[in-house]
């Protein structure tokens, strides 16, 4: 019995659940690992629409340049200080990608 392709959003939501805490990825890095480049916008609708907060940390996905543009769980605010409890590495209010973006394997 084989088991049936993931969705997009099922590859975008197992990635974002490797991402360790006090590190970040970009929507577009996500989207590329997703075998989809090109499709951040794609990745900003699967962390808005979150289905398991507690268990994929939406709150890890950044944008290119570190900024944090939206969250659906309380906004940028409460997602900024997520990331520092974690440890993410900030330059203002952008998230510093040199010292804290995932690298994966």
């Amino acid at each position: 019995m084989t088991t049936p392709p993931q969705t997009f959003q099922q590859k975008v939501y197992a990635l974002a659940k490797q991402i360790p805490k006090g590190k970040v990825a970009t929507y577009g890095q996500l989207a590329k690992m997703a075998g989809s480049p090109g499709a951040s916008r794609a990745v900003g609708m699967c962390m808005k629409n979150n289905p398991d907060a507690k268990t994929i940390p939406c709150h890890r996905v950044v944008s290119s340049t570190g900024a944090l543009t939206g969250y659906a769980f309380g906004g940028t605010s409460v997602k900024k200080e997520k990331l520092i409890k974690e440890g993410v590495a900030f330059s203002g209010d952008k998230a510093n990608l040199t010292l804290s973006q995932w690298q994966s394997n």
